[in-house]
């Protein structure tokens, strides 16, 4: 790209922090982000990061060994917290070195982020409130993603306009942050970093790109949604505690409440324990989330979406999707100098 001259400087922090020469994130997606699209936004230049999701061990070590044949790029593995194989997972990364690691899903453990660390890795970790944004810190958190409830996937509760002001405002000149949740245009990450984001992590936007592999019927839907479609489920009960997830409304998601009310039953019976009905609601997104992205069963399935999917209209290459967002974001800097007159 030329012609960034007011947006480079903005870019600098989290460009040299990820070794890539933009910093924008394609966020990790289970069953979107794997290889192919990993390699796709690697190469235009951004931060491509890889779904552990619950994949076995070697099928992950093949996936990063075969991103490592498509780009010479900087990326990231993403690990679940919640799920039943992350644990496998954080002991593999200290055996197949990875540059970068992401904890998602829920927050990890002291101990997990020094294992990930003692790797070699650079470490970001998820914020969704003021106070797991501290924690990750004080736990030697590298890289914080600043992530608002209007994502898609596994959510928090605050949205990403408070989240800025109380966190990133607050830290952003002590550890990189990158902000996620409703980014969706150029416009929008020129603010953001204009705030002091060290750059912006897209996840909707990029599952609307040629690379992204997931079934033709799952981007259809995709087109026809409006931002209200996607919403989050809830938490019936603290006895079965969830993470909430952000997912185009269908009977898939109804059916997720179901899920919930008979674990509670099973709970209460004792016929379960708490960490096993946890692991069945995983592996329900799971499952969920293949059947729609992978076989296109876009009733039944699980369509994780943000609420930036009422800004897609259209399926595009990943070069061309980076190159509207900064030309969007240098665009919308040039039009700031000049209500102030500069």
């Amino acid at each position: 790209m030329e012609n960034l001259s007011l947006l480079s400087p903005f870019l600098k922090r989290g460009s040299e922090f990820l070794g890539v020469k933009y910093p924008i994130i394609c966020g990790a997606m289970t069953w979107v982000s794997e290889p192919k699209l990993v390699s796709a936004v690697a190469n235009a230049g951004g931060f491509g990061c890889l779904a552990g999701g619950n994949a076995p061990c070697d099928v992950l070590r093949r996936q990063i060994e075969e991103i490592r044949s498509l780009t010479k790029h900087n990326f990231a593995v993403n690990l679940i917290t919640i799920a039943p194989s992350y644990r496998d997972h954080l002991a593999m990364l200290s055996e197949i070195k990875v540059p970068y690691i992401i904890f998602a899903g829920s927050f990890p453990k002291e101990k997990e982020v020094e294992a990930a660390k003692a790797t070699g890795a650079k470490v970001l970790c998820f914020a969704s409130t003021v106070s797991i944004a501290e924690r990750m810190i004080r736990f030697g958190a590298d890289g914080i993603i600043l992530e608002g409830s209007e994502a898609g996937g596994h959510i928090g509760h605050v949205a990403t306009t408070v989240l800025v002001q109380q966190v990133l405002y607050k830290f952003c000149d002590e550890i990189p942050i990158f902000v996620a949740g409703g980014i969706g245009t150029g416009k929008m990450m020129a603010h953001m970093l204009m705030m002091g984001a060290a750059g912006v992590q897209l996840g909707t936007r990029f599952v609307m790109t040629e690379e992204s592999q997931v079934h033709p019927a799952f981007k259809e839907a995709f087109i026809h949604a409006n931002a209200r479609d996607a919403i989050s489920t809830p938490q019936y009960d603290s006895k079965l505690p969830v993470v909430a997830v952000r997912a185009l409304r269908n009977r898939g998601t109804d059916n997720f409440g179901a899920l919930q009310l008979r674990l509670l039953r099973e709970l209460e019976a004792g016929t379960i324990h708490r960490q096993q009905a946890q692991e069945e609601v995983e592996k329900y997104w799971i499952g969920a989330l293949r059947r729609a992205a992978v076989e296109g069963d876009v009733t039944m399935g699980s369509m994780m979406a943000g609420q930036s999917v009422g800004l897609v209209d259209r399926v595009m290459p990943v070069a061309d999707l980076m190159t509207e967002l900064l030309t969007d974001a240098e665009k919308e800097l040039e039009s700031v100098k000049k209500k102030l007159g500069c």
